[in-house]
């Protein structure tokens, strides 16, 4: 063999025979198999695992997609690139093509939640905030559209790169979903299934947008702060709560309680005492209508304690686009005089279901004015 053949027989060795991927990793979605100057020899195996994708590029533009299986690349099976290419009697020299392998198996146990909190109207308590947190898992379902569209020209692209992309794409949609969602603020951790169910609907076609599928989506858990919490349980209990029968129950321990009393004479003579009035008392709750023996009834006491003061309305405006407040409603007529608010100022209450202008507010037109009265008829 002359110098010529040797030299030719060593660069034609130098080409890559066998293209394949093996991942040593748990967190790698995209992988670049690197070879100088990208050159493949014509005849090459391509190996294609299980759970992998092999994508061709040429120049930017996608060329073939390969599924699991094995392959021996020629004009036959790379259509696509041998168009892009332009050959015309095969491959009889090495070629040039960026091969990416792309992990295609369900990525689990992705966290997400709300870096910020956020804020809902609520019927009962107004605007209150919260906050949720949970998992999700996808999995790429494009290759090609993914390389393209996320991937790029990066040779090693890992779930790290991509998690933040779609933990703010989750986080926006999430907030869009709880507020159109309209629920009392203590079901939202009542129900984080069918909201989770509801959040991957709307979720998915942003997903599928850029070649990924998304599988699995829950919500862990939804928070409020603790003063809130403690208010939401106390109107729950307020409002299932039988205030009539509470009374009647206590009423009956405390008789109980006199009547097992052995503490002595003056312990049992008071705890009688005690028991005799708790049975009255008990006896009236009862029936109002049977008040005793006729002229045994004690003249009822007066009172003198006067009843608790009327609390003052709250309000709400907004000033150079920030909220205000609150400021009860002779300080919001001080700012409308002083023009810090005018007619068209945004103001809310509790019990408001949006904020409104101020001249809407059935309380607030008396600041407009208005409030002189018609001249009188003429005499006859």
């Amino acid at each position: 063999m002359d110098i010529f053949g040797k030299i030719k027989e060593k660069l034609s060795n130098e080409f890559i025979d066998i293209i394949e991927w093996l991942d040593y990793t748990d967190d790698t979605i995209a992988h670049r198999f690197e070879r100088y100057q990208n050159e493949i020899k014509n005849g090459a195996k391509l190996i294609v695992r299980e759970g992998q994708t092999a994508v061709f590029v040429n120049e930017g533009q996608l060329a073939d997609v390969f599924t699991p299986g094995t392959y021996e690349l020629t004009t036959q099976n790379l259509p696509i690139l041998s168009t892009l290419k332009g050959w015309k009697y095969g491959f009889n020299s090495p070629f040039k093509a960026e091969v990416y392998f792309v992990n295609t198996h369900l990525f689990t146990d992705e966290k997400w939640g709300t870096k910020n909190p956020i804020t809902l109207s609520d019927d009962r308590f107004g605007l209150v905030e919260i906050r949720a947190f949970g998992t999700y898992a996808f999995r790429i379902s494009d290759a090609g559209k993914f390389i393209i569209d996320i991937v790029g020209t990066d040779n090693n692209f890992t779930n790290y790169e991509i998690n933040e992309h779609l933990k703010s794409l989750i986080a926006t949609r999430f907030t869009d979903t709880v507020g159109e969602a309209n629920l009392p603020i203590e079901l939202y951790a009542a129900n984080t299934t069918e909201l989770s169910e509801t959040c991957k609907e709307v979720m998915a076609p942003e997903f599928q947008s850029v070649g990924i599928s998304l599988e699995k989506f829950y919500i862990e858990n939804v928070s409020m702060p603790e003063e809130l919490k403690k208010e939401i349980f106390e109107y729950s209990r307020i409002d299932k709560l039988d205030l009539d029968k509470l009374t009647k129950f206590k009423a009956a321990k405390a008789i109980e309680a006199a009547a097992q009393n052995e503490g002595g004479t003056a312990g049992a003579g008071m705890g009688m005492g005690m028991g005799f009035v708790l049975a009255q008392q008990m006896g009236g709750l009862m029936n109002p209508q049977m008040g005793g023996q006729p002229g045994s009834q004690q003249p009822a006491t007066t009172g003198a304690v006067p009843p608790p003061m009327p609390v003052q309305v709250q309000y709400f405006y907004a000033a150079n686009g920030a909220q205000q407040g609150p400021v009860t409603f002779d300080q919001l007529k001080t700012l409308f005089a002083n023009r810090t608010i005018n007619r068209e100022s945004l103001v809310w209450k509790q019990g408001m279901s949006n904020w409104a202008q101020l001249q809407e507010v059935e309380e607030l037109k008396s600041f407009l004015g208005g409030n002189t009265p018609p001249p009188l008829p003429p005499t006859a």
